[in-house]
C-alpha cells in the first residue's frame, strides 16, 4: 500500500503511474484552467474562527443525505473512464466506498455497466446522468438504473456542449478498442474514437448529447425516473437552483465541472451560500470542486452543504492502488475532517455552521 502525507502528494504518484493521456484527462481543465485552480484557492481564503472549550473529547462524522445513513459527509463524485485509471475501474471505486460508509455517483460514461457496479457496492449508489438526443436511449439507461437497484439520478446539466479542454485536445482524447462504455453498448454507443485535431470526448459529446435542453426536459425526466429522486448537478446561480427544486429536483449539487466547462465560472466554494439560502432547507445542496482538504469539507458544511463529492483525489488513490487506494483517499479525509473538528470547536456534523466562518452570523441567529 502506497503511504501518502496529502493529496498533492498521492496526485504526483498518480500523476507518474498513468499513461500521459488519461493523466491529462483526468488532471484538466478547459481554456487556461483559472477556475481549475481557483476552486482549491476559493476554499483556502476562509478562514475558520473556531470555538474553544468545546468538550470535543468525543466526536462523530456521520450524517444523512436523502435518507442515506452516511459515515461521513463524502459522496464519490460522476467520473467518466475509470478504467483508464486501473482495470477494476468502477468496481474498485464502489466497493471502497460502500466500505467507507459513503456512496458513489456512477457515471454514464463508466468503463463498467451499472448492474455490476451495483452489484460490487454493498450500500447506496447514485447514477450519474446525461440526456441524449435520442430519449430512448435516456429512457433505457433511466429503467437500467432503476431495475438494478441505483437510490437516486444524477443529471448533469452544464454540458451542452464540452469545454475547450486543450489537454484533450493535444493528447488526441479517445478510448482504447478495448475498453467501451459499456452503458450505452445497447444503444451502439460505446466507442470513443480518436478524432484527428480534437478529442475524441467532445465529438461524441457534441454528436449524441442533446445540447438543446430546458426545464422542461427535467421534468419530462421527473416522469420517466418514477420514484426515483433526481439531483441536478452543475449548478452555480441562487435562481437555477431554486428553478430546478421548484421543477421537481430532490435537490441540487453545486459544481462547475471540475473547472472542465466554462473558464471563468465562479469557484463553487464563492457561489455555496447563497444557494443554500435560495433553495431552503427542504432540499439538500451537496457541493464539488476543489476539495482537498478535511478543512475544506468542514468550510462546505458550516456553508450550508449537506455533503461534499470527491472527484479527482478518488482517481489518484484507484491509479496508484485501486480499491485499497479509493478507501485510502476517503480514510484520509475522514481523519482530517475530523480533526478540523476537534479543533474547530464541534463534536457533530450539526454543530458545524455558518458561525465557524462568520461569527456575526451566528450572534444574530
Amino acid at each position: 500500500m502506497t503511504t501518502f502525507l496529502n493529496l498533492a502528494e498521492l496526485a504526483e504518484i498518480a500523476r507518474q503511474r498513468l499513461k500521459p493521456m488519461a493523466w491529462a484527462y483526468y488532471s484538466s481543465g478547459s481554456g487556461d484552467e483559472t477556475t481549475l485552480a481557483e476552486n482549491e484557492r476559493a476554499w483556502q481564503r476562509r478562514a475558520v474562527h473556531y470555538r474553544v472549550l468545546a468538550e470535543v473529547g468525543e466526536r462523530s462524522t456521520a450524517t444523512s443525505v436523502l435518507g442515506h445513513d452516511l459515515a461521513v459527509p463524502l459522496i464519490v463524485a460522476p467520473m467518466a473512464f475509470q478504467g483508464l485509471a486501473h482495470p477494476d475501474g468502477e468496481l474498485a471505486t464502489a466497493r471502497a466506498a460502500s466500505a467507507a460508509g459513503s456512496l458513489m455517483t456512477l457515471s454514464t460514461l463508466a468503463t463498467e455497466s451499472i448492474e455490476d457496479v451495483v452489484a460490487a457496492a454493498r450500500g447506496p449508489l447514485w447514477f450519474q446522468l446525461y440526456i441524449y438526443r435520442d430519449r430512448d436511449v435516456t429512457a433505457a439507461l433511466v429503467e437500467r438504473a432503476r431495475a438494478a437497484g441505483a437510490r437516486a439520478l444524477v443529471l448533469t446539466v452544464d454540458a451542452p456542449l464540452l469545454g475547450r479542454r486543450e489537454a484533450d485536445v493535444r493528447t488526441g482524447f479517445h478510448l482504447p478498442d478495448d475498453l467501451p462504455i459499456k452503458n450505452l453498448l445497447p444503444a451502439g454507443h460505446e466507442r470513443l474514437e480518436a478524432v484527428a485535431g480534437d478529442s475524441g470526448l467532445a465529438a461524441y459529446v457534441g454528436t449524441l448529447l442533446d445540447p438543446d435542453l430546458g426545464w422542461k426536459d427535467l421534468q419530462w425526466l421527473r416522469g420517466v425516473a418514477g420514484e426515483l429522486p433526481v439531483l441536478v448537478k452543475g449548478v452555480v446561480r441562487p435562481d437555477d437552483a431554486r428553478r430546478a427544486v421548484d421543477h421537481g429536483a430532490a435537490g441540487v449539487i453545486v459544481s462547475n465541472h471540475g473547472g472542465r466547462q466554462l473558464d471563468g465560472a465562479p469557484a463553487t466554494a464563492d457561489v455555496l451560500a447563497p444557494i443554500v439560502d435560495a433553495v431552503g432547507a427542504a432540499s439538500p445542496v451537496l457541493v464539488d470542486g476543489g476539495i482537498r482538504r478535511g478543512v475544506d469539507v468542514l468550510r462546505a458544511l458550516a456553508l450550508g452543504a449537506k455533503a461534499v463529492l470527491i472527484g479527482r483525489p478518488i482517481l489518484w488513490g484507484l491509479a496508484v492502488d485501486g480499491e485499497e487506494g479509493v478507501a485510502a483517499v476517503l480514510e484520509h479525509l475522514r481523519e482530517e475532517l475530523d480533526l478540523a473538528m476537534a479543533l474547530a470547536g464541534c463534536r457533530s456534523i450539526d454543530e458545524i455552521d455558518r458561525g465557524l466562518l462568520d461569527p456575526g452570523a451566528q450572534a444574530a441567529r
